[in-house]
């Protein structure tokens, strides 16, 4: 958390916390994550994916992310296992 500057005091400013600029930085923090908490509450987002997915499906959904594009772009490379198991450890 230490290197992401002011950009949680702008995600809370953003999304219409009060109060923003008086706040310590651990505060404004803790303020953006609960109101986009809050606002996945609000939308129906589920919280895990019990009610979505099916452990039939988490092969598919791994293969799937290990195809994408966008992976080799994150700061560790996963390996299939490693998101079959965050896949598992949110069901």
């Amino acid at each position: 958390m230490r290197c992401t500057g002011t950009k949680f005091k702008d995600i809370a400013i953003a999304m219409g916390v009060k109060g923003v600029e008086s706040m310590t930085q651990e505060e404004y923090r803790r303020a953006a994550v609960d109101a986009v908490k809050q606002l996945s509450v609000d939308v129906g987002i589920p919280a895990d994916l019990k009610e979505i997915v099916k452990a039939e499906d988490v092969d598919f959904l791994s293969q799937s992310a290990m195809d994408d594009a966008c992976r080799p772009g994150n700061p560790k490379d996963p390996t299939f296992e490693d998101i079959r198991n965050l896949y598992l450890s949110l069901m």
